[in-house]
């Protein structure tokens, strides 16, 4: 039996994937804010570093002796300004969706089995190449990330300055996975590392911080009336179920990367693993974000 560890596994495509995952011979440990009605659940809130902490010693304590074979990092979060902070601080967005599973990895690493995946979330947002209408990231510098305010270029419209939070921390997501797939630790382990873009999914709950309206409107398109057709108008769109299901797909290693990749994108339901943006290939600016992540959450480099 397979052991694998999850965020973002209770809602949206993320419970498309808990779903199948559970129907087969997987014990799924997930994190979430409130007990789950069917499989084994973990309380974690992504908003404070000491609750990830606490999550990853109950994970621990559940495991004892058992190794874990996928880790998932799944959850995400997008708002409409960077004015939210963390009970630690750090900008909400950047805080949830980068630094509290970057600490979450570091801390649930030893687990991991020989052979492991692990998976994160990204989008194709950190990409101006997909031109998703998102402001595209300006830099991966941790530190203006987490304390927006001292970044010198940061955007004086609300909604930009947080669109620019969400697709920096996407941008996070694929370098993380750089830097982890070329760590000592985990080349000596064969990790498999995968940053997946699921592309654009209407109707999970990402949206939930934002105004009324667009929660709305992000719901009715995500219905599987709309979501269809929508795909066919763009090949980054993309169902809940095809996003879920090749999520599963790679926590249960049926789709693997080509040799000397570790960025993997949904297209039209398809799974491509194409280059990331420019910035995302930057093996020095991976090892600084890794450097910079692991002194804002207090673990050595």
């Amino acid at each position: 039996m397979s052991t694998m560890v999850m965020t973002g596994g209770t809602a949206g495509f993320g419970a498309i994937a808990a779903e199948r995952l559970m129907s087969g011979e997987t014990r799924l440990i997930r994190g979430a804010r409130r007990p789950t009605s069917a499989g084994e659940s973990v309380p974690l809130d992504l908003t404070g570093l000491d609750l990830v902490r606490a999550f990853a010693t109950s994970v621990r304590e559940r495991l004892g002796d058992t190794s874990v074979n996928a880790l998932l990092l799944n959850a995400g979060v997008i708002l409409p300004d960077v004015d939210g902070r963390t009970v630690d601080g750090f900008e909400k967005t950047f805080a949830v969706n980068h630094l509290a599973h970057y600490l979450l990895l570091r801390l649930l690493l030893p687990t991991l089995a020989d052979g492991a995946i692990v998976v994160l979330t990204t989008s194709g947002t950190h990409d101006p190449a997909t031109r998703a209408g998102l402001a595209t990231p300006r830099h991966a510098d941790a530190n203006l990330l987490a304390h927006p305010d001292r970044d010198p270029g940061r955007d004086t419209r609300p909604r930009k300055a947080g669109e620019h939070a969400y697709t920096a921390s996407k941008l996070c997501a694929v370098l993380t996975a750089r830097a982890l797939s070329h760590h000592p630790d985990s080349q000596a382990r064969r990790l498999r590392v995968v940053a997946y873009d699921p592309g654009q999914v209407f109707g999970t709950g990402l949206a939930k911080g934002m105004p009324f309206p667009l929660r709305t409107a992000w719901s009715l398109l995500g219905t599987r009336t709309l979501s269809r057709p929508m795909s066919r108008l763009n090949r980054s769109f993309n169902s809940r179920d095809a996003a879920g299901n090749t999520l599963a797909d790679l926590a249960l290693g049926r789709a693997a990367p080509p040799d000397g990749h570790t960025y993997a994108a949904l297209r039209r339901a398809r799974l491509t693993w194409p280059e990331p943006s420019e910035l995302a290939r930057g093996d020095e600016l991976a090892q600084a974000l890794w450097k910079d992540s692991a002194r804002l959450v207090g673990l050595p480099d």
